[in-house]
């Protein structure tokens, strides 16, 4: 993969939400029973439910939403019922449709300061990443968290590199090996959709589609995922099982960097497994920074 072209993914993208909703399902007869020939609403039928003519709405589908306002893209996104994932991920396509195209690349240094504050955080594994899940810093304990993605050398680290390019191992740590597979993919789409033109992202998704079928078939879905909070169910080599609570934070500083920290309710297993990690983490390694081990 070259480039990652805006029109297709707009066309795609609509093309597969169309696809799923069924004609009762949006309220509407569904004509031709049995005979009907196109998997979930017809165009004309989203041109009805969005209030649009059927001409406006193919120029849409075949992937200019340049000229779309938000009023067509809030009645498109009601039409197509999306989820707030879906819906954010429509406007930043229309969005990117109307910036200049070009090649970027994303800086990928993180200032000092930064990494002070993953240093004060001393009881929670801590990290920094980009939307692309290069993870650029991070704690100690973060460090002791990840170490089974730590044996691949490429740097900077990248998460979904090590979910699909090294599955026995991902499968090993991550207990719900295939939400995370699916959520990787997803939250990879939203970043697309928000730096198509990114040539790290476009290297990074010619090279797991290359190499992954798995990936091949999440990424055909169109999903789209939100960076939120959540729970992680994880098994490290060391110290067992983990189900830690995920904060998941957008750096307003520092526009397209995530802070993410682990956490467990005191007095629960997974809270003994954290101290233990950090024993552990405390006997294998001399204190320093995220920046030098992970560089």
């Amino acid at each position: 993969m070259t480039t990652i072209d805006l029109r297709t993914e707009i066309k795609e993208f609509l093309r597969s939400r169309r696809a799923r909703i069924a004609p009762e399902r949006a309220g509407l007869p569904a004509h031709g029973g049995a005979n009907r020939r196109v998997k979930g609403l017809r165009r004309e039928e989203v041109a009805l439910l969005a209030g649009v003519s059927v001409d406006y709405y193919v120029r849409l589908e075949r992937g200019s939403l340049a000229g779309a306002s938000d009023g067509v893209l809030d009645a498109l996104a009601s039409a197509l019922q999306l989820d707030e994932a879906e819906r954010d991920h429509l406007f930043r396509l229309a969005r990117r449709s109307k910036a200049p195209s070009g090649p970027r690349r994303s800086a990928v240094r993180v200032r000092p300061a930064l990494q002070q504050v993953l240093d004060a955080i001393t009881g929670a594994p801590a990290w920094l990443c980009n939307g692309r899940y290069d993870v650029l810093a991070t704690n100690h304990l973060a460090r002791a968290l990840y170490s089974p993605m730590l044996a691949d050398a490429r740097r900077p680290l990248n998460t979904a590199r090590f979910v699909y390019l090294e599955p026995e191992a991902a499968t090993a740590f991550f207990v719900d090996y295939d939400r995370v597979a699916r959520d990787v993919a997803a939250k990879l789409r939203m970043e697309a959709g928000r730096n198509p033109h990114d040539e790290e992202l476009i290297a990074l998704v010619g090279e797991l589609s290359t190499r992954s079928e798995l990936f091949r078939q999440r990424w055909a879905s169109q999903d789209v995922r939100l960076h939120r909070s959540g729970r992680k169910r994880l098994h490290h080599p060391v110290v067992g099982r983990l189900d830690l609570d995920v904060e998941s934070m957008e750096m307003s500083a520092e526009p397209g960097l995530l802070l993410n920290v682990y956490t467990a309710p005191t007095g629960t297993a997974a809270a003994d497994g954290l101290a233990l990690l950090a024993s552990w983490a405390a006997s294998q390694e001399k204190p320093t920074t995220g920046s030098q081990a992970l560089g």
